[in-house]
């Protein structure tokens, strides 16, 4: 039985989490504030944590850095900030996903089972009787101009520099490098790389947006990410 960590200031809210993740057969532990979800960290390991951004001791995205200082655990964060650059700041500070206040139960079920599988491989609640995905081709070191991605590893350097991706940016990268040269439409990449094919395209834009800005190009002046229009995105070595 996978456990989280429910981390929010509201009662009803708290509250409310708490059942939904119950009901699908998670062990449920919460916290009101961003110390008492450091202390339960530290003190119990989780599978997951689910961390709501406006606490009223520490501001989310510093509880989310202190977090990521003492564990690797993965952090679904909810928040009602949908600003693209506050949520960009939030996954550089090492967020696995985010979900837009107000979301339904059913969402966030589907997004932390789906933060499960790609980073802790914990078995999603359901039962034995849960499907099983088929495992995914391992992906081979790959060099595209300057940049080398090692997915063994799990290291990216452009032109001799170490990129400091987070996990889902260095994921993306990979599967992209894998497959240089090649158009790939979002829908594919949410299907092989969040394995999640219901999620909003936006969750994409986000990440490769941020991934260029970390490859030092912008969308209307790429280099090695290209859109095709209406298409997908293809890794490509500058010219």
């Amino acid at each position: 039985m996978p456990s989280v960590l429910v981390v929010e200031d509201d009662p009803s809210i708290r509250q409310s989490l708490i059942e939904v993740l119950s009901e699908h057969g998670y062990a449920v532990r919460s916290a009101a504030d961003g110390f008492s979800a450091l202390r339960e960290v530290t003190q119990t390991p989780v599978d997951a944590v689910v961390l709501d951004l406006g606490l009223p001791d520490l501001d989310g995205g510093d509880a989310l850095r202190m977090i990521r200082g003492i564990s690797s655990v993965p952090v679904l964060v909810a928040t009602a900030r949908d600003d693209e650059s506050e949520i960009i700041k939030i996954l550089n500070a090492g967020a696995d996903d985010y979900l837009v206040k107000p979301f339904s139960g059913g969402q966030l079920v589907a997004r932390l089972s789906a933060v499960l599988r790609r980073t802790s491989h914990v078995p999603p609640a359901g039962g034995a009787g849960a499907p099983v995905a088929a495992a995914a081709e391992p992906l081979r070191a790959t060099v595209v101009g300057e940049l080398a991605v090692d997915p063994g590893a799990r290291t990216a350097y452009l032109a001799g520099r170490e990129l400091r991706l987070t996990r889902r940016e260095f994921d993306l990268l990979a599967f992209l490098a894998h497959h240089s040269g090649q158009v790939v439409s979002k829908r594919r990449l949410l299907t092989e790389v969040w394995r999640e094919p219901y999620v909003d395209d936006q969750t994409v834009d986000v990440h490769l947006s941020s991934l260029r800005r970390k490859l030092g190009e912008r969308a209307a002046a790429p280099r090695y990410l290209l859109t095709v229009r209406g298409v997908g995105i293809k890794l490509v070595a500058p010219r």
